[in-house]
């Protein structure tokens, strides 16, 4: 079930958002010049309108796949940071106390709610042309994709986005231990997307395996986004690839 409207909280916390929020912050200023009601009015049909439980409302869910681009953060992280970052329950229309979302909520959203890419990529265009009309964001390079595919406003191939993350992770070891290269697999040699799925998976499992560095937050931050687009890609690819799916 769907409310019409994001209810008003009545929190005596509210001013703390004043003090913590500063008016210069990004996500204040994305609130104060964005209306969101357009995410409502087009994902009217994705949800139950009047039996069944509350959903979390879909403008909220949306704002979290917005925080997840624009800093690079899987549901998981996404969701641990919005328990703490006063900046992300602001953006989020929460309380200072409201309790979050389970992650798993974010990724059955994100994977079942927008399937329809050309709706997402939509949602995506309103959004950023916006922000960049008003100069909140000052590159169209943002990713809000439910299976982390080409969109209007991802020009990578699933492969280069891959690549992309996988490095991500390495550069984040290497920060802390420069031995480690000796560790990691061979990259691939091929344009196959599969080989490129099983190199990432490669790669979690060599930083897994280090207890102490996979626990440092900048490599457990990048290496659950790899975790969370090599399940995607994977997901995807076996939806593909079955007549049946």
């Amino acid at each position: 079930m769907i409310s019409n409207q994001q209810s008003l909280s009545l929190s005596p916390f509210m001013a703390i958002y004043d003090i913590v929020v500063p008016k210069d912050n990004m996500l204040r200023q994305i609130i104060e010049l964005v209306d969101f009601s357009f995410v409502l009015e087009e994902l009217q049909n994705k949800y139950c309108l009047d039996n069944g439980r509350n959903a979390v409302p879909p403008i909220r869910m949306f704002k979290y796949l917005l925080l997840k681009s624009i800093f690079d953060l899987s549901d998981v992280d996404v969701v641990e940071r919005s328990k703490y970052d006063m900046s992300f329950k602001y953006f989020l229309d929460m309380a200072p106390e409201d309790p979050v979302i389970n992650s798993s909520s974010l990724t059955k959203f994100r994977k079942l709610r927008l399937q329809d890419i050309s709706l997402l990529d939509m949602l995506i265009q309103k959004t950023v042309e916006i922000a960049l009309e008003k100069e909140l964001i000052k590159s169209k390079s943002i990713i809000v994709d439910a299976t982390h595919t080409k969109a209007r406003y991802n020009q990578k191939s699933s492969k280069e986005i891959l690549m992309e993350k996988s490095k991500l992770v390495r550069k984040a070891v290497y920060q802390i231990d420069e031995k480690m290269k000796g560790k990691f697999p061979p990259k691939t040699t091929t344009n196959e997307l599969e080989d490129e799925i099983d190199y990432c998976r490669k790669v979690i499992e060599t930083v897994d395996a280090e207890e102490t560095i996979r626990e440092y937050p900048n490599v457990k931050a990048k290496l659950n986004v790899l975790k969370e687009i090599v399940e995607d890609h994977h997901e995807q690819l076996r939806y593909s690839n079955d007549p049946d799916a």
